[in-house]
């Protein structure tokens, strides 16, 4: 790729990624080309679809996620790495309203542009949930699966207006269920 094109795509997903944390995953594309200040054309040359922009904001974010989860492992204790990803993961969830629906069914197609890097996350979450049950620190009755459930459905909840002053309260009570102690 040639440097100004490489500029412009950083420069698009960088406004793309603004866009949708204000607007979530059904902002306008025409809107993020006009924020970036460049033509829909250009946008669509880059990110022909909706679901290719996407895909290109949710990997980076999968992979700061994944390398978030190495981090905690190596500096804190098991208990408190999965409690500070799981929160980092929650926040990822609000950010990308919708990316809940995408990476479930990123996981269950191979085939699908997401499905390395979301089987990567769950790994690297699904790391941390164990290396926390071996330290006797979670509660051994909750799997990968229920992890990714509890991350989506507490996303969810932050995303709702109903229950959005009560996220906090709610996250924090999910996530001393899930560990034996805080």
């Amino acid at each position: 790729m040639r440097a100004d094109a490489k500029e412009n795509y950083n420069h698009l997903l960088a406004t793309a990624r603004v866009v949708i944390a204000e607007d979530g995953a059904g902002a306008s594309l025409r809107d993020i080309a006009r924020k970036a200040g460049m033509g829909l054309a250009t946008l669509l040359r880059h990110f022909p679809s909706r679901e290719a922009l996407l895909d290109a904001l949710l990997r980076t974010s999968l992979d700061a996620l994944i390398e978030k989860a190495h981090q905690l492992e190596a500096s804190h204790s098991a208990d408190h790495a999965l409690r500070l990803w799981l929160r980092e993961a929650v926040n990822f969830v609000r950010v990308y309203s919708g990316a809940v629906d995408m990476m479930a069914t990123a996981l269950a197609d191979p085939n699908s542009a997401l499905y390395a890097s979301c089987k990567a996350l769950r790994m690297a979450g699904g790391r941390l949930l164990h290396n926390a049950q071996a330290a006797g620190k979670a509660n051994p009755g909750i799997s990968e699966s229920d992890l990714f459930a509890l991350l989506g459905a507490l996303g969810w909840l932050g995303d709702q207006a109903a229950f959005a002053e009560r996220s906090e309260h709610l996250f924090n009570f999910i996530a001393d269920a899930l560990l034996t102690s805080k």
